[in-house]
């Protein structure tokens, strides 16, 4: 009987053969199955530690060339392992070791068309693409539509930003990836203009764990993606649309053959744990160049965040560099106008003023003028490379520091690539760049070495400009620690210390979140150049303790942990620079939270510095003693915040 079974058994794997394919991470807990059906669509499932956390997902791409999105037949495969060091200080940690297994896949489709597809899964992480080789004579491809699509279980929930309409908001400059969350939102719910989301996307599998869904490695050669809205829990990768860039630039991406699809990628966790702490968008990229300049991260003030227009002149940006000398801050950021307002031959004046006082410059550009209304200048600079690199030129011969460029709208391959050159010429003349208004950073800290930042998120200027916005700071602040900031730099402009968002610190939108919330923001929000919300008067209005806090607080990171939290609740990370600790949290219920933190950053104190709200919601520090096992027990006030430093 048992021979026969065996027989039974070995003419059925001869008769069908088996198209599945699986690769595991390096500790067997996450599990990627392909499968490749005879003339249907090729899928992949995802498992964490035997729970579905994709379902049969579909794979594939539709080309000008070729449809390799049905029917492709598998023709071989290799895995091998990737162990892989790198170095990079302008992430959440300095020191990466990424080791993870490969499945590359060959396939070809019903024409003998050959492409293949990568997959690399961590612990925790799956990045995959698709790379088409040479068609015979054909050395180009265009790419229709990418069938690539993520179908998560029926109990998941979603926290997701919508993707706004094009050409819409402050004169026609959207989409700018600054359009508000909805927290465990079911499935079935229809995106707020029917555009579906921008990345990254966070969904919670029920009790079974966490999927974090982006991408990464998107330059020149590809546009940026997104994902549809649902459909029966499938979504799927969208493609930009026709208006974004007013029309201008392809919606399809084209590129050179052989040549590669941007990796899409999945943190999956039992924990939030692995969302926050990972380096996927890093890993599965490479350097694009290697400059040559050193380039210094750091603080920064800047007047337009709390000042407005208004102060883009000669008077009020000396105060400024006054404020970051007075910080000790590397740097003062020159916003909008200034080319007008103060004008060329006085702000090389002031650059010098600035260098008197130890403090660099920073100068902000519109992207373009072609497509958008914007008349805040310097524009028409940056989007043509004769007039760039002559900007670029007197910039350098000035030595200024850095640019900060706005208003891009949209996500074509065009703007890409303008992206990359921008860059690309920016580091010939040893210039920074920080970009606002603007799409998501998709592995831009590893791919370009000049570039510091990306705003892509609701930030600080819209406190400013609705008191909503402050009656929610607390909500959003608990959600991009877990989804925004943890696939790049976000580029925020936050930790106020006026009560009164104007110039007077009597008017204006009110501050809801206490004076420690804002200091651990500047903890807990992560970007190598932070040009933070001070203003001159908070030299003598603003608790002392504030001002030595923010003197002393780092922009770049050597590690982060994850400790507790749960978006758009409450959120307590901790964060490693050289041999300090900065344990930072913040609140965004109703009630006070009481946490007792496992904290084994602090092995060997007894004690550590608590910054934390009195009574009276005023800023106190204190000596905390940490209990047996390193654990310590703090209050977080409803809008507030702690520090354990």
């Amino acid at each position: 009987m048992k021979n026969r079974l065996k027989l039974a058994l070995w003419l059925l794997a001869a008769t069908c053969p088996l198209v599945a394919q699986e690769v595991t991470g390096p500790d067997g807990k996450l599990k990627v199955v392909l499968d490749f059906p005879e003339n249907g669509q090729p899928t992949y499932t995802v498992t964490y530690d035997g729970k579905n956390m994709l379902e049969a997902s579909p794979l594939g791409l539709k080309t000008n060339v070729g449809d390799f999105s049905h029917g492709l037949k598998k023709t071989g495969h290799e895995v091998k392992p990737i162990d892989t060091t790198y170095r990079l200080t302008r992430i959440k940690t300095s020191e990466v070791h990424y080791q993870a297994n490969e499945l590359a896949v060959s396939v070809v489709n019903g024409k003998g068309q050959p492409m293949q597809i990568t997959f690399r899964v961590s612990n925790n992480d799956v990045a995959f693409r698709y790379t088409l080789p040479r068609q015979g004579e054909t050395g180009s491809v265009r790419v229709m539509e990418e069938a690539t699509g993520f179908r998560f279980p029926a109990q998941t929930t979603t926290f997701l930003c919508p993707q706004s309409d094009a050409m819409i908001g402050w004169k026609r400059t959207k989409p700018s990836y600054e359009e508000e969350y909805k927290a465990d939102a079911p499935m079935d719910v229809r995106s707020q203009y029917g555009h579906g989301y921008t990345f990254p996307c966070l969904f919670r599998v029920g009790d079974d764990g966490w999927v974090l869904v982006s991408e990464t490695g998107v330059d020149s050669r590809y546009c940026g993606s997104r994902l549809s809205d649902s459909e029966g829990g499938l979504y799927r990768i969208a493609f930009p649309m026709p208006e974004e860039n007013n029309g201008n630039g392809t919606v399809e991406p084209a590129f050179a053959l052989s040549g590669s699809t941007p990796w899409r990628t999945l943190t999956v966790g039992a924990s939030l744990k692995p969302i926050v702490e990972t380096t996927v968008p890093w890993d599965v990229v490479e350097p694009r160049y290697t400059t040559q300049h050193d380039y210094r991260m750091g603080r920064g003030t800047w007047s337009w965040i709390l000042w407005q227009d208004g102060s883009i002149n000669y008077d009020d940006q000396v105060r400024y560099i006054d404020l970051a000398s007075a910080m000790g801050y590397e740097y003062v950021l020159i916003d909008n106008w200034w080319d007008t307002n103060i004008g060329r031959e006085r702000m090389e004046d002031l650059i010098k003023y600035a260098h008197s006082k130890k403090v660099d410059v920073f100068l902000w550009y519109s992207s373009s003028g072609y497509w958008n209304d914007i008349e805040q200048g310097p524009v028409n600079r940056m989007d043509n490379a004769i007039i760039r690199k002559q900007e670029m030129r007197w910039m350098q011969s000035q030595g200024v520091k850095g640019i900060k460029v706005d208003f891009w709208g949209g996500d074509k391959q065009e703007t890409m690539r303008l992206y990359e050159d921008l860059l690309s010429d920016a580091d010939d003349h040893g210039l920074m760049v920080i970009f606002h208004g603007c799409t998501l950073p998709r592995g831009w800290e590893r791919m370009y070495p000049n570039y510091v930042g990306s705003e892509a998120v609701l930030a600080s200027e819209n406190l400013i400009f609705n008191q909503h916005f402050c009656d929610e700071e607390a909500f959003n602040a608990c959600l991009h620690p877990f989804i925004r900031n943890t696939v790049g730099c976000m580029e925020f402009g936050g930790v106020f210390l006026n009560k009164r968002l104007n110039r007077g610190n009597d008017g204006g939108t009110t501050r809801r979140t206490t004076d420690v919330f804002q200091l651990a923001t500047a903890v807990l929000f992560q970007n190598p150049i932070q040009n933070f919300a001070l203003a001159p008067n908070n030299l003598t209005d603003a608790p002392r303790l504030c001002l030595d806090f923010m003197k002393q607080i780092p922009t770049t990171w050597d590690e982060v942990r994850f400790i507790d939290g749960y978006p758009g609740k409450y959120v307590v990370l901790a964060r490693r620079h050289g041999d300090t600790w900065y344990v930072a949290g913040i609140n965004a219920t109703q009630e006070p939270l009481k946490l007792k933190l496992s904290l084994p950053m602090f092995e060997g104190l007894k004690t550590v510095s608590l910054y934390t709200d009195g009574k009276q919601l005023e800023p106190l520090m204190k000596e905390q003693k940490l209990k047996k096992g390193n654990v310590a027990e703090v209050t977080i006030a409803p809008q507030g915040g702690i520090v354990l430093k």
